[in-house]
Parts: C-alpha cells; structure tokens; sequence
C-alpha cells in the first residue's frame, strides 16, 4: 500500500500492543493528519505572495499618488512571485491565485480612478468565501474536510465512515467562517468612507494573522479528532498493480 501523509496508522496496529501503545499511535496519526492543515493552504510562502502585493500598492500609492502607479507595482511584484516559482519549479498556484487577484482589482482602480476599488476584488472574495465555507458545512460536506482529504490520503471516508472526523472537519469549517468573516466586517465600512490608507493598511494587517489562527484552531481541532481512515480505493489500486 502507498504511505500517504495521516494515513490510517490506528487500524494498522499490531493486535498485541497494550492500550497505551495504541493511543499514542492514534494520537501520532491524528496529528501526523492535522499537521498537512499549513500544506493545504500554501504555508506561509502562499500567505506571503498574497498579501505583499497589497503592501506594495498601498506605499507606492503613497509616494506617487498614482492609482496607475501603485497597480502596476502591485501586479508586478504578483508576476515576479509566478516567475520566482516557475523557476524553482513549484507549485503556481497560490501565487497565480494572487496575481488575478491583484489584475482584476488593479484593473478595477485604474478604469474607476478611484485607489479604493483596488480591495474591492479581495473584499467581495472574502464574503463568497465565507459563504460557500457555511454553505459547505450546513449540506455536510465542510470545506476543509474536502480540501484536507485528498492530502491526508482519507479523500472523503470522512463523511459515511468516520463521523468523528466529519464532525471535526465541521467545527472547523466553521471556526474558518467565524475568523475570516471578521476581515469583510471590519474593512467594507472602510472601503465605503474612501479612506485608502486606513483601508490599504488594515488589509495588509490582517492578510496573515487572522489566516494563521484559523489554520492554527483547525490544527488544534484536528490533534483531538479521530485519525483519517485512509480511502479503500487507494487499496484497490495497489493490489491491482503487477509485481515487478
């Protein structure tokens, strides 16, 4: 069988290991799970290139007073961190994520004139993403368990054979709601007084920190949840390939 991370190490204990021997390896495996929580967002790497671009444009548009200026800085630097990664040959794709980011709204600001309308891309993602975050969790299908799953080796096992994680994933879900639902409400009252370096700032301040809490209570939930039962077809697959 393949090893993938937070593979199902419970169910592979020897049946002669005390209780104690057991517990530390289902303790193991549940952290072993809750530690791919950074990966599946980009660690801090993908923070990073999301979030600088917003710096950039704000202090070049307080040197020049340009809306023009502060864009193309900003979307310039976004295109330097795809180049940057292409060349290591890693992935793409928080980096491109942000630099269509960065367009729309740089695009934004320069039709408009107006160096506000360059949040408003980010803004109105923030209130989708926390949307479709409630939404995922109110069907039973959270949005972390669905993002973490294929990480974790699990795929969806979570939902019909492991009620433990699913609740997990759940409470997570909405932990990501409740933390990242306080960016939108703190910043669109700003962007609607057009105070651009009150805005500008703020975001940037909270690009990171509120990012890192929520992956951290995620980390946290998950350290308590069941370990991940690792997906049957995974099994199916080895057992289907020729000896060598």
């Amino acid at each position: 069988m393949s090893n993938q991370p937070g593979g199902d190490a419970a169910a592979q204990l020897d049946p002669v290991l005390d209780p104690a021997a057991e517990e530390a390896a289902r303790k193991a495996a549940s952290k072993e799970a809750a530690d791919t929580v950074l990966q599946a967002f980009g660690g801090v790497r993908g923070m990073i290139d999301m979030t600088l671009p917003g710096l950039v444009f704000i202090v070049t548009y307080n040197l020049t007073h340009q809306v023009s200026a502060a864009a193309w800085a900003a979307l310039g630097l976004s295109g330097l961190f795809v180049v940057v990664r292409l060349a290591k040959r890693e992935t793409i794709q928080h980096a491109f994520s942000g630099v269509f980011g960065v367009a729309l709204g740089a695009w934004i600001a320069m039709k408009s004139g107006k160096a506000e309308d360059f949040y408003l891309p980010g803004l109105l993602w923030n209130v989708g993403y926390c949307i479709a975050l409630a939404a995922s969790a109110l069907v039973r299908w959270p949005m972390i368990g669905v993002m973490l799953g294929p990480i974790t080796g699990e795929m969806f096992t979570w939902r019909k054979e492991n009620p433990g994680r699913l609740a997990a994933y759940t409470k997570a879900t909405w932990a990501w709601v409740v933390i990242m639902g306080l960016k939108p409400v703190i910043l669109f009252p700003l962007y609607f007084t057009h105070n651009v370096n009150l805005l500008g700032w703020l975001k940037v301040a909270l690009g990171i920190p509120p990012m890192l809490l929520a992956m951290y209570v995620t980390w946290q939930i998950l350290l308590k949840a069941p370990p991940p039962i690792k997906a049957q077809l995974d099994e199916d697959e080895d057992e289907e390939q020729p000896a060598k």
